[in-house]
């Protein structure tokens, strides 16, 4: 093998990168581990543990905090968390755009564009909009509709209709991405480790939630809309006496044994104000003097400045507020400004608790109201402002709100090179503008959203006409996502959840172990099968090649942030199974060279270079269909698809390069030992057969009719179990404490969902099942999860225990749920029709290249299309039959795309030796080349049919309930495309073949004449 030194040191660099970051996990892996020997049980001791050393450099100068964020991310099938998929309703912000126009045909196009919408996902809202507009008059103008005082500036009633529709998308397409700049901010401030938030187009937006445990609080602050206010300010000597009452308040409720409560579990992360309804004044409020308000004030500040653990124990009993919050005050004095002081944010949801306390609203002035910075003030993102503002308002709204800015830009400050955010208002806002400004010149206006405080900029001078800027230290990003919050205003409709799944921690854990023991099970019987069929030095080579293999693969998935599911799991053992593929491609061509009498040297040269285009090209198939998966899958889908195509990219490497240099170095040896690359089982296995497939080719073509004709009038009479991806619904996996009939689940449900009656099937053990639903699917109401919760534990309470309560219900016996929306699963459903078709036509398309002949080509393609429907038929026909779920979902397009990928590998592998074969011998009869060509490649397909099956069967057995549907739609699929790569994919380039001779003769007969 030439550049051996290249490809050394691509190994090394490639093996070094993958230490690198799988060096984050272990690290990880031993702080987590010396949390819970610490904690003994306590999460949150174990939580104050880990957050202690957040910040502090554990491992190459990145903190723990830095660690986390790379190490290997557990999907929510895995580690337990929540997935959920929120759509912004763009019928409500044309409706907003339109000021709420009351026109018949605009809302009846609204109204008809929202039912299109349901069948046409793929189209734009807005054009959809557009089209029933005009159908319900060709003539109007949507000027006329649009041409509101907020859009003055960008629609007159001259306006074309093109225009005007460029002027929504604009408008919508920014209050979207206002929604998902909103959406990751409560995401970064909601304290989940590895979070993950992206647009997904059509007004979507996916976020994935690993660990969480509290679905309803998710659902509340997600779903919530988003608020844009403009508040004036206090000065912080305004209210130090008031603060400093709070503290003693506080302090005196603890020594009386009262306890601080947070009121509601949001409250970590929304900021608690106080209202203007307090009824007490601050006129109510014990004078005290300046000296002796810092003294308390300051007080923490100096205990925590010695080493004596008593004196600061004290001092946080007797400054319980103080303790935790710090003034902001300078050289013994509190500073001028709005911010009352900083605090850790662990300790933010505690100083809400406190404010909220009765007796600390009384001590502080009933206007007042206290909003957390968005921005920390330091580096490592942990401290945050509390700033003070005015509640002027009776009914406590702000002076001035989002909806009057009309345009917001970034650009940057004349003085300085600091990015900053220029804006203007509406004629309305502007006078309020300058009012504000005008009384309060010398004193700051807050900018708030969503409760968080952006900026707070110094008034100098009145400002009118409604053009002002915002300055804040901000990055040129962080300028252009205020300003496009500034320019979106309040959230001009809310996002609603339309696809939802949560999974239990305990059902993620037994996920894990099920997955690990399938993958070490498969590993193992690869390894095994290696050495008992090519012997000990060559199956050894195959085997660290194989170890290889898995070690770049992962190491590549956590370099690029992939996250591992389950299905990714099953991946990474697929790839086992693939990747022996490549190396019996190669011993099998070594031991026919060695057949025909080479010696173990040049077999083995002969031996690379022949099976390298046939590695090529059935890694290159089967990477098409990985390609497509991650293209059009979602969530463990798109993770299957992931490892899958990063593990054929391994494959190639540690196949094609580290197996040849191995065995090359062995056979450089001198006195090296020739290599016969059998045993005694596998030496006359397979070997020099005759069998005449093309002879039985018709009783074959016979065979699958039959299967192609059963299948169809299934597919008429029996159908479809389709998954809730394809028709909508919520599912439920409900455990029970003893086993469970479904038909007396069934039962007791019958009544419980107003005439939709819920499917259940058996989910694994018989003491779990899988409850499946439509019950108002189609509302958005934030309370109906809730709903169908409480109805699950009322009409199934006899089968649970008697001491049960609806709470414990939903935490511990609800292993996991999910929600697709109807738009949604039309998007699936139309995701998953594309992502076959293409997946055929790319694979028909590249065998076209390679190959150069229709032949070729039709025969994949047919082969490809046999496999998919005969599949698909035996899940119409066995569904309720068998004991594991056989639903036409996600999933299952997942086992199909696989499929597809190992059968065109098995029909490109025999083409490749057909077309070997033709070259050789241009004049034998095709018929004989084909016959031939399979004959000399059974033990190969033999040896990688084997190895996958046993690598399936182990998933299957293992590998838990959630994917053995999945499984057997592999196995099946494996089977089958098996069959059709021999029967049908090289048989029909025979009928091809026939077909051309016969049109030549015809034309030679023309031409003669």
């Amino acid at each position: 093998m030439q550049n051996k030194g290249l490809v050394r040191i691509f190994a090394l660099a490639l093996t070094l990168v993958c230490i690198f970051y799988l060096s984050f996990s272990v690290v990880t892996s031993h702080y987590n581990a010396k949390a819970k020997e610490y904690a003994k049980g306590d999460k949150m001791k174990e939580f104050n543990y880990l957050d202690s050393l957040a910040s502090e450099n554990i491992w190459l100068g990145y903190t723990l905090k830095e660690c986390r964020e790379k190490e290997i991310a557990l999907g929510l099938d895995l580690k337990g968390g929540m997935n959920v998929t929120l759509e912004v309703s763009v019928a409500d912000i044309i409706r907003s755009l339109s000021d709420f126009n009351t026109n018949p045909n605009f809302n009846l196009a609204l109204a008809k564009a929202t039912q299109l919408q349901k069948t046409n996902s793929q189209v734009s809202y807005i054009d959809l909009f557009v089209k029933a507009y005009t159908e319900l008059d060709p003539q109007a103008k949507l000027s006329t509709i649009f041409s509101t005082f907020e859009l003055k500036d960008k629609i007159s009633l001259t306006t074309s209709n093109a225009d005007v529709v460029k002027v929504l998308k604009t408008e919508v397409d920014g209050a979207i991405a206002n929604s998902f700049n909103v959406l990751r901010e409560r995401i970064d401030r909601f304290g989940v480790v590895q979070p993950n938030i992206q647009k997904l187009g059509n007004g979507r937006i996916l976020i994935e939630l690993p660990g969480v445990k509290e679905p309803e609080r998710v659902r509340k602050l997600l779903q919530g809309s988003a608020n844009l206010e403009f508040w004036e300010t206090y000065e912080l000597n305004e209210i130090i006496n008031n603060l400093s009452e709070a503290n003693k308040v506080i302090a005196t409720i603890q020594k009386n044994g009262g306890v601080a409560v947070v009121k509601d579990s949001t409250a970590a992360t929304t900021p608690t104000s106080t209202t203007a309804k307090t009824a007490t004044t601050a006129s109510k409020t014990p004078a005290l003097s300046k000296v002796d308000s810092l003294k308390a004030v300051l007080q923490h500040k100096n205990a925590s400045a010695t080493d004596s653990a008593k004196v600061l124990e004290k001092s946080q009993k007797e400054n319980p507020l103080f303790a935790i919050l710090q003034v902001n005050a300078q050289g013994g004095q509190v500073a001028r400004g709005p911010i009352v002081g900083y605090a850790h944010s662990k300790d933010t949801a505690q100083i809400n608790s406190y404010f909220n306390i009765k007796q600390v609203k009384e001590a502080l002035p009933r206007d007042l109201g206290l909003r957390w910075s968005v921005k920390s003030i330091d580096k490592k993102g942990e401290i945050f402002q509390l700033i003070a503002i005015k509640i002027t308002n009776r009914d406590g709204r702000a002076p001035l709100a989002g909806d009057v800015i009309t345009d917001a830009r970034a650009d940057f400050s004349q003085n300085s090179s600091e990015a900053q955010v220029s804006m203007s208002m509406n004629q309305e806002g502007a006078k309020t503008w300058a009012r504000m400004t005008k009384d309060n010149i010398g004193k700051s206006i807050a900018i708030a959203l969503d409760g968080y405080i952006y900026s707070f900029p110094t008034v100098n001078t009145e400002i009118d006409g409604g053009n002002s800027q915002i300055t804040g230290h901000f990055t040129v990003d962080e300028a252009k996502d205020l300003a496009n919050t500034l320019k979106s205003g309040k959230m001009p409709a809310p996002a609603h959840i339309v696809q939802e799944d949560i999974v239990g921690p305990s059902l993620g854990q037994e996920a894990i172990n099920n997955g690990l023991i399938s993958f070490i099970i498969a590993f193992i019987l690869v390894l095994v099968y290696m050495i008992v069929y090519y012997g000990l030095i060559p199956g050894l080579v195959a085997d660290i090649a194989l170890l290889a293999n898995v070690f770049f693969l992962i190491g590549i998935l956590a370099s690029f942030g992939s996250v591992l599911t389950l299905p990714g799991i099953a991946g990474i053992v697929l790839t086992m199974g693939m990747a022996v593929d490549a190396n019996v491609l190669i011993y099998e061509r070594i031991r026919e060279e060695m057949r025909n009498g080479k010696n173990m040297r040049a077999g083995i040269q002969e031996g690379f270079k022949h099976a390298l285009n046939a590695i090529i090209d059935s890694n290159v198939t089967t990477l098409l269909s990985g390609i497509v998966l991650v293209i059009f899958g979602q969530g463990p889908i798109k993770g299957f698809g992931v490892t899958l195509s990063f593990g054929i990219l391994t494959t190639f490497i540690t196949a094609v390069f580290l197996t040849r240099y191995m065995i090359e170095a062995y056979a450089a040896r001198e006195n090296a030992k020739e290599l016969p690359f059998h045993t005694k089982i596998s030496e006359h296995f397979l070997q020099n057969t005759k069998i005449d497939f093309m002879k039985i080719r018709k009783s074959m073509y016979v065979l699958s009719a039959a299967l192609f004709l059963i299948s169809f009038v299934s597919f008429a009479v029996r159908g479809f179990s389709l998954g809730i991806d394809f028709t909508g619904g919520r599912n439920y996996v409900v455990s029970f404490d003893k086993p469970v009939k479904t038909e007396e689940v069934k039962t007791l449900l019958k009544d419980a969902f107003e005439g939709d009656l819920p499917q259940v099937i058996t989910i694994g053990n018989d003491n779990q099942v899988r409850i499946s639903t439509k019950y108002k699917i189609n509302e958005d109401g934030s309370n109906i999860d809730n709903e169908i919760e409480s109805k699950l534990y009322t009409n199934l309470k006899s089968m649970l225990n008697s001491n049960v309560t609806e709470a414990q219900f939903i935490k511990d016996n609800i292993k996991s749920s999910s929600k697709v929306g109807p738009a949604v699963a039309d998007d699936i459903k139309t995701s998953a029709v594309w992502a076959v078709i293409l997946a055929v036509l790319g694979i028909g398309l590249y065998i076209l290249i390679r190959f150069r002949e229709w032949g070729y080509t039709l025969g994949a393609v047919v082969s490809l299309a046999h496999d998919v429907v005969i599949t698909m038929g035996i899940f119409s026909l066995l569904y309720g039959l068998l004991p594991f779920s056989m639903e036409i979902d996600q999933s299952f397009i997942a086992a199909i795309l696989t499929v597809l990928g190992y059968s065109i590998n098995d029909t490109v592998i025999n083409y490749d030796r057909i077309r070997e074969n033709v070259t050789l011998y241009p004049k034998r009869d095709r018929i004989t080349i084909i016959n031939d060509s399979v004959n000399q490649m059974l033990g190969r397909t033999f040896s990688t049919t084997f190895t996958v099956i046993i690598t399936l069967i182990a998933m299957f057995i293992f590998g838990g309930d959630s994917i053995r549907g999945f499984i057997f739609a592999m196995l099946f699929g494996i089977f089958i495309g098996t069959y059709s790569s021999v029967f049908i994919a090289s048989p029909i380039t025979v009928e091809m073949d026939k077909l051309v001779k016969i049109r030549k003769s015809k034309k030679a007969s023309e031409i003669k004449k």
